[in-house]
Parts: structure tokens; sequence; C-alpha cells
């Protein structure tokens, strides 16, 4: 049999919360323009950063309709430089009174379309160049990006879907839903202490994230079918250990412990009446004491009433002693 004593510890309270892990930022890569993938220019799953090219469609298309415009634009100036040549001529002999009014009109009229043509010229030149910009697609951010969705060789329009997708990595979020009633309570003791909580994450083997979060968002809005409100939380994910969709238990915990007896949770036990431990007294003798229990530590319960620290408690061997029972414990260490 086996006992070990009752012992104070500080303990935080806190609250938990199933959450996903948010990217700050992420972005869908799509083709703006259609042609054939020519290039891929990164590795799946590396990081890249912003500005860096990532996908190259082909120019031919593009680049011969800049020429196009470009020669069209030519064509425009030249064709305005005679119109103002023409102008000026028939304004001196207007002046002279060698031509009519009705010529002059006509060839201010030519000059004027020619210097609409050479806006219009422009206008296509700026737009056949940003077509030939779109043919190379680059990263917007800063982040990791995932599998290419599309190999090189295939053709793709802006119709196509998404190429690859980039997740920002540091910060990251974690967004979990608070009921109202959590809300009001948080909301009740921040009012003194706006910094009551700190943000934990859990991760699922059972782990403790290395570094704490803190809140940065609350959401305007309920959520009608659970009236729960959309809460977020910042953490630092430096060596990319969170990843985008990642499934966690947010842990809202209490900046400033209190102190509170714990005993094994193997020593509780629960009847009819509720729960209770066996007490070994002074005299070694088995004894059976009600408490009341608040929380569990993992395998630590919190004991509110009914024992007092330094008391002994069995731990192991329950089932074969009795109350009254004299017995020789042997007194483990904690944590074994």
């Amino acid at each position: 049999m086996t006992i070990v004593k009752v012992s104070a510890t500080e303990i935080k309270p806190a609250t938990t919360f199933t959450g996903r892990i948010e990217g700050k930022e992420k972005v869908d890569l799509r083709a703006r323009v259609e042609g054939f993938l020519e290039k891929r220019q990164f590795v799946e799953g590396a990081t890249v950063k912003n500005g860096e090219l990532l996908f190259t469609i082909e120019k031919g298309l593009y680049q011969a309709a800049v020429d196009q415009a470009s020669a069209a634009l030519m064509t425009a100036e030249a064709t305005l430089k005679l119109a103002d040549l023409e102008v000026d001529r028939q304004t001196q002999l207007f002046q002279r009174n060698v031509t009519a009014q009705a010529t002059l009109d006509q060839a201010t009229a030519k000059q004027g379309e020619a210097r609409g043509n050479i806006l219009a010229q422009k206008a296509a030149l700026e737009k056949a160049e940003l077509q030939l910009s779109y043919t190379d697609i680059t990263s917007p951010i800063t982040g990791r990006i995932g599998r290419a969705s599309i190999s090189v060789g295939n053709f793709v329009t802006p119709s196509s879907g998404t190429l690859a997708t980039i997740v920002s990595q540091d910060p990251i979020y974690a967004s979990f839903p608070v009921t109202q009633r959590e809300l009001l309570e948080v909301r009740k003791q921040q009012a003194d202490n706006p910094e009551q909580y700190v943000i934990h994450l859990q991760l699922a083997d059972g782990s403790r994230y290395g570094s704490p979060g803190k809140l940065d968002f609350l959401d305007v809005t309920t959520s009608q079918g659970t009236d729960t409100v959309l809460a977020r939380a910042v953490f630092p994910n430096p060596k990319g250990g969170l990843v985008d969709g990642q499934l966690v238990t947010v842990v809202a915990e209490a900046a400033k412990g209190e102190s509170a007896l714990v005993i094994p949770q193997q020593a509780l036990q629960v009847d009819q009446s509720g729960p209770y431990v066996l007490v070994v007294d002074k005299d070694n003798k088995i004894a059976i004491r009600r408490v009341e229990v608040d929380t569990t530590r993992g395998t630590e319960a919190v004991v509110r009433k009914g024992l007092q620290a330094g008391e002994s408690v069995v731990a192991e061997g329950v089932q074969r002693v009795r109350p009254g029972q004299v017995v020789t414990p042997t007194e483990a260490k904690r944590g074994a």
C-alpha cells in the first residue's frame, strides 16, 4: 500500500476551448490571363518572399500585343504631327484670305481626332503591358507555399482555380468560439485587471505550445445558432510548428495563481454519498474522509474541503484496506 502527502501548490484557474489555427495572411494564387503554364519557380512547401516569382505563363502572344500597340501608338503620333502641320498651314492661309473657314475647321477636327486616337493607343498599350505583366505570377506576401495544383504544360485561364496557396507563418492566429456566459465572466474579471488571462495552446499529443499568446480580437456579431462569439488570439510561430487549419485546444489561464491542495486522482474514490479518500492517521490507521473536489489538473485533483496539507492519503492499494485497519504504508514521491 502506498500513500502520498497532501501538498499545497499554486494553481491557475483555466477555461478550455476548441479552436483552429489560421494564418494571419492567406493567398490563393490564380492566373489572371490565359495561356500555357511554362515554368514553376518554387519548391513546394518552401518559404517564399513577397515579390518572388512563382509561375510563368507563356509570353509570346502578350509580347506581340505590346509590340502591336507600340506600333499603333507611333502611327497615331505621326498622324497627330501631320494634323498639327495642316492646322498651322490652313491657319496661315485663312489669315491671308486664301482659304475658306470650312477648310480650317476640317483640319482642326482632324487634329482633334488624331489627339483622341493618341489617348486610345496609349490606353491600348498600357492594357497590353498589364496583360504581359500578368504572365509572371509573383508572391504578394511572405509565407510558406503549398502544393502546386496544376502542372507545368497545362493550359490555364482565370477560371482554372487555385494554382497554389501561400500562408504567412509568424505570427499566426488561433480562433475559437466563446459562449456569452463565458464572455461576460471574462469581461467582469478583466474590468479591474485587463491582464487577467494568458492564452495557451494544447496540442494533439497533450503537450503545451511553448509560447503563450494574447487575445487580439472579438467578433462584433454573435452566432445565432450557437450563441457564441468568435475570439482570436495571436501567437508567435517562428519555427512554423503551428499549421493553418490545425485543430488545437485553447486554454485561457488566469495570470495570477492561487494556493490549493492537490492529491493524485487515483486516491479519490466515489460512492453514493459522494467523493472520499482514505486517510492514514498518525497511528497508521485507515479512516474515511469526505472531501469536496473542485477541478482536475492532469493526473491530480484539486481538493477544496476535507483535507489539510501534510496529511497522508492512500494512493495505491485502496481495495486492499478497510477503515480502522492498521497498516504499514510506503510513502511515494510526488509525480511517481
